[in-house]
């Protein structure tokens, strides 16, 4: 099972790697816009260009910051020893899905295999946290049971 963990580990590594390049490019874009942009005999529209593109370059930066604080939670994670409980870095086996409580990264799917990638503070992995074999919790009108902690 924790060649299933690592192997899930990566698929979120390569998410997150993959969104903190769009943005910089996303970045990288908005400031040669900003640069590019050159006064018009509209006066306010370079001004309202620039601020614009300044709005979506601070927009940006925030975005970058958020996937920086996530790659460095995932990082925490990557060597988690399985518990008893449910903890950041579990890989969880439930009656109404698989879920790796890592990041937000959404739906994974490895060897045929469909996984949802959580972070602790979602609301279902505000659930999950804490919870034993056997456990059950009601999310969203479904019941869950907690097969199997890795």
């Amino acid at each position: 099972m924790s060649h299933l963990k690592s192997n899930l580990y990566q698929l979120c590594l390569t998410f997150i790697q993959n969104r903190i390049e769009n943005i910089e490019y996303s970045l990288q874009q908005a400031r040669q816009a900003s640069n590019d942009d050159t006064k018009s005999s509209a006066g306010d529209k370079y001004e309202t260009t620039r601020e614009m593109m300044q709005q979506e370059m601070d927009r940006n930066n925030k975005l970058l910051y958020e996937a920086g604080q996530q790659k460095i939670a995932l990082q925490q994670i990557e060597n988690v020893e399985s518990d008893k409980v449910v903890k950041n870095g579990s890989l969880v086996l439930t009656s109404e899905g698989n879920f790796y409580i890592s990041i937000s990264a959404g739906e994974l799917n490895f060897d045929g295999k469909k996984f949802f990638a959580v972070s602790q503070a979602s609301p279902i992995g505000k659930n999950l946290i804490g919870k034993a074999k056997n456990e059950s919790f009601n999310f969203n009108g479904k019941d869950y049971l907690v097969k199997e902690i890795f």
